[in-house]
């Protein structure tokens, strides 16, 4: 498959973000992994900040074994990758001025990364603030654009486009108390690239109004962690979608 193709092409679409530092349980992952096939979920991010080679590779597998949904990448450091996934996001944090994030942690993975069949996807990536200190911003140490300046956002993003970036990523963060601004998604929507939004998501009302505002992907993480039922209502609402599409 081809994962950029796929997510230009499909809209409305939403992934499951797996920490496999919190994965370590193989029955609820399993029963995570059943549901997610059961809502028709779109792809299975997988990454954390604080992970080991070790906790990535295992649980890479395990998903693997369990399920047919694509896996991407979505890497906290150089030595979160696998080429048993099927893409992985090359994230940049443009919203911050850590070398390590911007370039660091590419140069340190990229021999590796260079002999893996592995799709690589050029992916600016933006911290927002969420109303709380994420561990993204805390771990690199870098700070999260302001949520009502949206002109710094979006001149952000159009400094991704202008690198090459293929998408946009949107984060207010694990744990948020806040999400993205649906203002912030409407004007970064007009740069014509996929949008992909996480943190802070915790309703379907949510995951409703990023879709409308452009969010090619919604992210759901913490959500799940409490409450892996909410899958359910994310199958209604994907079936609601298609029937209305019809």
């Amino acid at each position: 498959m081809n994962i950029l193709a796929n997510i230009k092409s499909k809209q409305n679409s939403i992934a499951v973000l797996i920490d496999p530092e919190k994965s370590d349980n193989g029955e609820l992952l399993l029963e995570l992994l059943q549901k997610a096939a059961f809502a028709n979920i779109d792809y299975i991010f997988i990454g954390g900040s604080t992970v080991t080679r070790s906790q990535f590779n295992s649980t890479v597998d395990f998903i693997k074994e369990n399920s047919v949904i694509p896996l991407i990448i979505f890497p906290g450091s150089s030595n979160q990758i696998s080429p048993k996934a099927d893409g992985l996001l090359y994230l940049s944090l443009l919203s911050g001025r850590n070398p390590d994030y911007l370039i660091g942690h590419h140069v340190e993975s990229a021999a590796e990364l260079i002999q893996m069949d592995l799709e690589i996807i050029p992916t600016a990536y933006l911290l927002i603030d969420g109303g709380t200190q994420s561990s993204v911003a805390y771990v690199s140490q870098t700070t999260p654009i302001p949520r009502d300046k949206i002109s710094i956002i979006k001149n952000t993003a159009i400094a991704g486009k202008l690198q090459g970036k293929k998408v946009i990523y949107l984060d207010a963060g694990s744990g948020a108390k806040y999400s993205v601004p649906i203002e912030i998604i409407s004007s970064v929507n007009e740069l014509e690239l996929p949008i992909i939004i996480g943190g802070g998501i915790k309703s379907i009302n949510q995951i409703q109004e990023c879709h409308i505002a452009g969010a090619t992907i919604v992210v759901i993480g913490n959500k799940l962690e409490d409450d892996s039922d909410f899958l359910l209502d994310i199958h209604n609402y994907k079936n609601a979608r298609l029937l209305k599409a019809k």
